[in-house]
């Protein structure tokens, strides 16, 4: 009994079962649903138990990888839903010349549901990027200075938003997963890095990469 015990322990380290989406994880590049184009939310939907689930969850991941941004594709999930969020904080991340530069502004954490993004401004500003589902590497891209968002959020209600800069970035950023588009599709190819080239040279190559943060 004590060994078959021991047995199934073993199996379920080495060999887990796969989880079903939506996950507590970000899916990596490779990963099919990150180019699959993905569907509308129905309205009558929306306040399931299913579709709240997937919303809760994304607001767990967000907070584990500490991101700025999420699709439910990104969870497994190839569903028509956003979560957004620049926080406060985040101004101590940069230094005032960059933040300013960059156009940056704080956003409370704002779901999205069905989110269809109109351009109100066609010029296009380069900075870097990166994605929690190309972890670790970031490039060069060009993205719109404004859009304005539509949509409606977690309890049906419409939402209208009207952004610029890097909050403008973000729902680009986002938006593309949408449509089964990554970062790596639209940047800069000759500024495509890993982001920790310097400490792998500093380390000899002896550091550790983690898919998540802590």
């Amino acid at each position: 009994m004590a060994f078959k015990r021991f047995a199934a322990a073993y199996r379920s380290f080495f060999f887990p079962t796969p989880l079903k989406p939506p996950f507590l994880h970000i899916c990596q590049a490779g990963d099919p649903v990150l180019r699959s184009q993905a569907k509308p939310v129905s309205h009558e939907l929306v306040n399931t138990p299913e579709i709240q689930q997937i919303i809760s969850q994304m607001r767990r991941v967000m907070k584990t990888y500490d991101s700025v941004g999420l699709s439910a594709p990104q969870i497994g999930i190839p569903l028509r839903i956003l979560a957004l969020e620049f926080s406060p904080r985040r101004k101590e991340e940069f230094s005032p010349e960059v933040y300013s530069a960059r156009g940056m502004s704080t956003l409370p954490y704002t779901i999205i549901i069905n989110p269809q993004m109109e351009i109100l401004d066609y010029k296009k500003v380069v900075f870097p990027e990166s994605c929690e589902s190309v972890r670790g590497f970031s490039a060069l891209v060009p993205r719109y200075e404004a859009v304005k968002l539509t949509g409606i959020d977690n309890k049906g209600e419409s939402v209208v938003m009207q952004s610029r800069g890097w909050i403008a970035r973000i729902i680009q950023h986002e938006m593309d997963h949408l449509e089964g588009k990554l970062f790596v599709d639209s940047m800069d190819p000759k500024s495509f890095q890993n982001d920790a080239w310097h400490r792998i040279n500093v380390h000899q190559g002896r550091i550790q990469l983690q898919f998540y943060k802590k």
